[in-house]
């Protein structure tokens, strides 16, 4: 049994940083659950938030993955949702820092932002670091 399964998507912008992103995730011990898309072609990107805030809403999914452009349409999109607390990180010590701090549920990745190298370190270090709890759990806990 792995470690739990991580719903990943994107839109047209990040298709390949995803497919990239999947492997990693299988390495690291857990499933990945691919929402979409398959192609370059164009999309919406809320509809693939959507996908992914259903799973981790539902608790199919343990984390989620969400990559377009720059990150920051697929961040807004995914923090509509309840229960879901998605990090636009742009480094490994921003992708450490919200699951120490802020308990993120959701890496978002800019893939036009960052390097196919770094989005890499940024997943492991996502999927790697506990959150610390204590004073950041009140914190968490206004959040929702």
């Amino acid at each position: 049994m792995g470690k739990g399964i991580i719903a990943i998507a994107s839109d047209h912008a990040g298709v390949a940083l995803k497919a990239l992103l999947v492997e990693d995730i299988v390495v690291l011990g857990y499933e990945a659950d691919d929402l979409g898309p398959d192609s370059d072609a164009s999309v919406d990107y809320p509809d693939y938030a959507e996908a992914v805030a259903a799973a981790i809403e539902s608790g199919n999914a343990k984390f989620g993955v969400l990559i377009c452009g720059s990150g920051i349409g697929m961040s807004i999109a995914a923090n509509r949702y309840p229960g879901v607390r998605a990090a636009l990180c742009h480094s490994v010590e921003t992708a450490m820092l919200s699951r120490q701090h802020n308990d993120a549920n959701v890496l978002v990745l800019g893939a036009r932002i960052v390097s196919e190298a770094l989005a890499q370190e940024c997943l492991k270090a996502f999927l790697t670091t506990e959150f610390e709890g204590g004073r950041h759990q009140r914190r968490v806990d206004k959040l929702g």
